[in-house]
Protein backbone atom coordinates (compact mmCIF):
# COMPACT_ATOMS: atom_id res chain seq x y z
CA UNK A 1 0.00 0.00 0.00
CA UNK A 2 1.32 3.43 -0.99
CA UNK A 3 1.04 5.68 2.05
CA UNK A 4 0.36 9.41 1.86
CA UNK A 5 2.47 11.56 4.17
CA UNK A 6 0.52 14.59 5.38
CA UNK A 7 1.69 17.53 7.51
CA UNK A 8 -0.99 19.59 9.27
CA UNK A 9 0.15 23.17 9.99
CA UNK A 10 -2.11 25.12 12.34
CA UNK A 11 -1.40 27.24 15.40
CA UNK A 12 -4.67 26.16 17.03
CA UNK A 13 -3.42 23.06 18.84
CA UNK A 14 -6.78 21.40 19.51
CA UNK A 15 -7.83 21.70 15.86
CA UNK A 16 -4.45 20.49 14.59
CA UNK A 17 -4.37 17.50 16.91
CA UNK A 18 -8.00 16.57 16.19
CA UNK A 19 -7.49 16.75 12.43
CA UNK A 20 -4.24 14.79 12.63
CA UNK A 21 -5.92 12.08 14.71
CA UNK A 22 -8.81 11.80 12.25
CA UNK A 23 -6.47 11.51 9.28
CA UNK A 24 -4.23 9.02 11.09
CA UNK A 25 -7.21 6.64 11.32
CA UNK A 26 -7.02 6.17 7.55
CA UNK A 27 -4.99 3.06 6.66
CA UNK A 28 -3.04 4.79 3.87
CA UNK A 29 -2.24 8.08 5.64
CA UNK A 30 0.74 8.97 7.83
CA UNK A 31 0.25 12.34 9.49
CA UNK A 32 2.28 14.79 11.56
CA UNK A 33 1.40 18.23 12.92
CA UNK A 34 3.25 21.53 13.31
CA UNK A 35 2.08 24.56 15.27
CA UNK A 36 3.84 27.31 13.32
CA UNK A 37 5.44 28.17 10.01
CA UNK A 38 9.02 27.73 11.26
CA UNK A 39 8.11 24.41 12.88
CA UNK A 40 6.61 23.25 9.58
CA UNK A 41 9.75 24.23 7.70
CA UNK A 42 11.88 22.28 10.14
CA UNK A 43 9.66 19.23 9.68
CA UNK A 44 9.91 19.51 5.91
CA UNK A 45 13.68 19.92 5.94
CA UNK A 46 14.17 17.02 8.36
CA UNK A 47 11.90 14.74 6.33
CA UNK A 48 13.69 15.63 3.09
CA UNK A 49 17.10 14.98 4.67
CA UNK A 50 15.88 11.56 5.81
CA UNK A 51 14.53 10.71 2.37
CA UNK A 52 10.87 10.63 3.42
CA UNK A 53 9.37 13.84 2.09
CA UNK A 54 5.83 14.85 2.88
CA UNK A 55 3.32 14.55 0.06
CA UNK A 56 0.70 17.08 1.18
CA UNK A 57 0.72 20.11 3.46
CA UNK A 58 -2.57 21.25 5.03
CA UNK A 59 -1.97 24.89 5.95
CA UNK A 60 -4.12 27.18 8.08
CA UNK A 61 -5.00 30.28 6.04
CA UNK A 62 -4.75 32.40 9.20
CA UNK A 63 -1.46 30.90 10.40
CA UNK A 64 0.14 33.35 12.81
CA UNK A 65 -2.92 35.59 12.67
CA UNK A 66 -1.53 37.54 9.70
CA UNK A 67 -3.80 38.43 6.81
CA UNK A 68 -2.29 38.85 3.32
CA UNK A 69 -3.02 42.35 2.10
CA UNK A 70 -2.67 43.88 5.57
CA UNK A 71 1.11 43.70 5.43
CA UNK A 72 3.70 42.25 3.08
CA UNK A 73 3.98 38.48 3.37
CA UNK A 74 7.03 37.48 5.41
CA UNK A 75 9.58 35.53 3.36
CA UNK A 76 9.94 32.16 5.03
CA UNK A 77 13.72 32.42 5.18
CA UNK A 78 13.31 35.49 7.39
CA UNK A 79 10.80 33.94 9.77
CA UNK A 80 11.46 33.82 13.47
CA UNK A 81 10.80 31.27 16.16
CA UNK A 82 7.51 32.88 17.16
CA UNK A 83 5.70 31.48 14.13
CA UNK A 84 5.27 34.80 12.34
CA UNK A 85 4.85 33.27 8.92
CA UNK A 86 1.39 33.63 7.42
CA UNK A 87 -0.22 30.73 5.62
CA UNK A 88 0.14 32.17 2.11
CA UNK A 89 3.83 32.91 2.68
CA UNK A 90 4.38 29.35 3.83
CA UNK A 91 2.67 28.03 0.70
CA UNK A 92 4.95 30.16 -1.49
CA UNK A 93 8.07 29.10 0.40
CA UNK A 94 7.23 25.41 0.17
CA UNK A 95 6.39 25.74 -3.52
CA UNK A 96 9.79 27.31 -4.11
CA UNK A 97 11.84 25.00 -1.89
CA UNK A 98 10.03 21.68 -2.31
CA UNK A 99 7.84 21.91 -5.44
CA UNK A 100 6.86 18.23 -5.26
CA UNK A 101 4.92 18.88 -2.04
CA UNK A 102 1.26 19.75 -2.67
CA UNK A 103 -0.32 22.35 -0.41
CA UNK A 104 -3.98 22.75 0.53
CA UNK A 105 -5.17 25.80 2.45
CA UNK A 106 -7.69 25.31 5.26
CA UNK A 107 -9.90 28.35 5.84
CA UNK A 108 -12.51 29.44 8.35
CA UNK A 109 -14.56 31.06 5.59
CA UNK A 110 -14.59 31.36 1.82
CA UNK A 111 -12.75 34.42 0.53
CA UNK A 112 -12.21 34.70 -3.27
CA UNK A 113 -9.38 37.22 -2.96
CA UNK A 114 -7.38 35.19 -0.47
CA UNK A 115 -8.11 31.94 -2.31
CA UNK A 116 -6.73 33.54 -5.48
CA UNK A 117 -3.63 34.64 -3.54
CA UNK A 118 -3.19 31.09 -2.31
CA UNK A 119 -3.41 29.66 -5.84
CA UNK A 120 -0.95 32.27 -7.11
CA UNK A 121 1.42 31.28 -4.32
CA UNK A 122 1.27 27.66 -5.46
CA UNK A 123 -1.56 26.06 -3.48
CA UNK A 124 -3.43 23.21 -5.10
CA UNK A 125 -6.61 23.64 -3.12
CA UNK A 126 -8.73 25.73 -0.74
CA UNK A 127 -10.97 23.86 1.69
CA UNK A 128 -13.27 24.94 4.50
CA UNK A 129 -12.09 23.87 7.94
CA UNK A 130 -15.54 22.49 8.74
CA UNK A 131 -15.71 20.27 5.66
CA UNK A 132 -16.24 16.54 6.15
CA UNK A 133 -13.31 14.19 6.53
CA UNK A 134 -14.34 12.37 3.35
CA UNK A 135 -14.27 15.66 1.43
CA UNK A 136 -10.82 16.51 2.78
CA UNK A 137 -9.49 13.07 1.86
CA UNK A 138 -10.89 13.49 -1.64
CA UNK A 139 -9.00 16.77 -1.96
CA UNK A 140 -5.78 15.28 -0.57
CA UNK A 141 -5.88 12.40 -3.04
CA UNK A 142 -6.95 14.72 -5.84
CA UNK A 143 -4.08 17.19 -5.50
CA UNK A 144 -1.66 14.28 -5.67
CA UNK A 145 -3.11 13.68 -9.16
CA UNK A 146 -2.31 17.33 -9.99
CA UNK A 147 -5.93 18.40 -9.59
CA UNK A 148 -6.89 21.84 -8.26
CA UNK A 149 -9.74 21.88 -5.76
CA UNK A 150 -11.95 24.86 -4.93
CA UNK A 151 -15.45 25.05 -3.46
CA UNK A 152 -17.90 25.59 -6.38
CA UNK A 153 -19.23 28.75 -4.74
CA UNK A 154 -15.73 30.28 -4.89
CA UNK A 155 -14.92 29.48 -8.50
CA UNK A 156 -16.43 32.55 -10.17
CA UNK A 157 -14.95 34.93 -7.62
CA UNK A 158 -11.50 33.36 -7.83
CA UNK A 159 -11.50 33.51 -11.63
CA UNK A 160 -12.47 37.18 -11.42
CA UNK A 161 -9.64 37.88 -8.97
CA UNK A 162 -7.07 36.04 -11.11
CA UNK A 163 -8.20 37.89 -14.24
CA UNK A 164 -7.91 41.23 -12.45
CA UNK A 165 -4.48 40.28 -11.10
CA UNK A 166 -3.30 39.38 -14.61
CA UNK A 167 -4.58 42.70 -15.94
CA UNK A 168 -2.72 44.60 -13.22
CA UNK A 169 0.41 42.55 -13.87
CA UNK A 170 0.29 43.32 -17.59
CA UNK A 171 -0.04 47.04 -16.93
CA UNK A 172 2.75 46.89 -14.34
CA UNK A 173 5.02 45.07 -16.80
CA UNK A 174 4.37 47.75 -19.41
CA UNK A 175 5.34 50.51 -16.98
CA UNK A 176 8.51 48.72 -15.88
CA UNK A 177 9.52 48.23 -19.52
CA UNK A 178 9.49 52.03 -19.91
CA UNK A 179 12.44 52.32 -17.51
CA UNK A 180 16.02 52.57 -18.70
CA UNK A 181 18.42 49.72 -17.76
CA UNK A 182 19.91 51.86 -14.99
CA UNK A 183 16.47 52.80 -13.65
CA UNK A 184 15.48 49.13 -13.58
CA UNK A 185 18.64 48.36 -11.62
CA UNK A 186 17.75 51.11 -9.15
CA UNK A 187 14.22 49.70 -8.90
CA UNK A 188 15.61 46.25 -8.08
CA UNK A 189 17.68 47.86 -5.33
CA UNK A 190 14.52 49.50 -4.01
CA UNK A 191 12.76 46.12 -4.03
CA UNK A 192 15.67 44.77 -1.97
CA UNK A 193 14.99 47.48 0.61
CA UNK A 194 18.13 49.53 -0.02
CA UNK A 195 18.10 53.23 0.81
CA UNK A 196 19.53 55.99 -1.33
CA UNK A 197 23.01 55.87 0.22
CA UNK A 198 23.23 52.08 -0.07
CA UNK A 199 22.10 52.21 -3.70
CA UNK A 200 24.71 54.88 -4.43
CA UNK A 201 27.48 52.75 -2.89
CA UNK A 202 26.36 49.63 -4.71
CA UNK A 203 26.08 51.24 -8.14
CA UNK A 204 29.08 53.59 -7.70
CA UNK A 205 26.91 56.67 -8.15
CA UNK A 206 26.52 59.88 -6.18
CA UNK A 207 23.52 60.12 -3.82
CA UNK A 208 22.28 63.03 -5.94
CA UNK A 209 22.32 60.90 -9.08
CA UNK A 210 20.52 58.07 -7.28
CA UNK A 211 17.91 60.53 -6.05
CA UNK A 212 17.32 61.63 -9.64
CA UNK A 213 17.02 58.02 -10.81
CA UNK A 214 14.55 57.24 -8.01
CA UNK A 215 12.45 60.27 -8.88
CA UNK A 216 12.44 59.20 -12.53
CA UNK A 217 11.39 55.68 -11.52
CA UNK A 218 8.46 56.98 -9.44
CA UNK A 219 7.41 59.33 -12.24
CA UNK A 220 7.50 56.69 -14.98
CA UNK A 221 5.66 54.17 -12.81
CA UNK A 222 3.04 56.77 -11.91
CA UNK A 223 3.41 56.31 -8.15
CA UNK A 224 4.27 58.66 -5.30
CA UNK A 225 6.23 56.52 -2.87
CA UNK A 226 8.94 53.89 -2.74
CA UNK A 227 6.49 51.45 -1.15
CA UNK A 228 4.07 51.83 -4.07
CA UNK A 229 6.93 51.42 -6.57
CA UNK A 230 8.04 48.20 -4.86
CA UNK A 231 4.48 46.82 -4.87
CA UNK A 232 4.13 47.57 -8.59
CA UNK A 233 7.54 46.04 -9.30
CA UNK A 234 6.57 42.82 -7.54
CA UNK A 235 3.32 42.63 -9.54
CA UNK A 236 5.45 42.91 -12.67
CA UNK A 237 7.68 40.09 -11.51
CA UNK A 238 10.69 42.28 -10.71
CA UNK A 239 12.79 40.66 -8.01
CA UNK A 240 15.32 42.24 -5.65
CA UNK A 241 18.92 42.77 -6.64
CA UNK A 242 21.21 39.96 -5.47
CA UNK A 243 22.86 41.41 -2.38
CA UNK A 244 25.31 38.52 -2.15
CA UNK A 245 27.07 39.55 -5.35
CA UNK A 246 29.23 42.60 -5.90
CA UNK A 247 28.38 45.03 -8.65
CA UNK A 248 31.35 45.58 -10.94
CA UNK A 249 29.84 47.95 -13.49
CA UNK A 250 31.15 51.46 -12.97
CA UNK A 251 28.92 53.32 -15.34
CA UNK A 252 29.31 51.71 -18.74
CA UNK A 253 26.11 51.11 -20.63
CA UNK A 254 24.03 51.12 -17.46
CA UNK A 255 24.87 54.72 -16.54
Amino acid sequence: MVRIRVLVVDDHRIFAESLAAALAAEPDVDVSAAGSGPAALRCLERAAAEGRRFDVLLVDADLGGNLPGMRPAVPVQESNEDGLVDGISLVAGVRSGQPSVRTVVLAEKDDPRRAALALQAGASGWVAKDCSLSRLLTVIRGVLRDETHLPPALLTGVLRELTAARKHRTESERLVESLTPREREVLRCMVAGLGRKAVAERLFLSPHTVRTHMQNVLGKLGVHSTLAAVALARRAGVGPVDLTRDVVERGGQLA
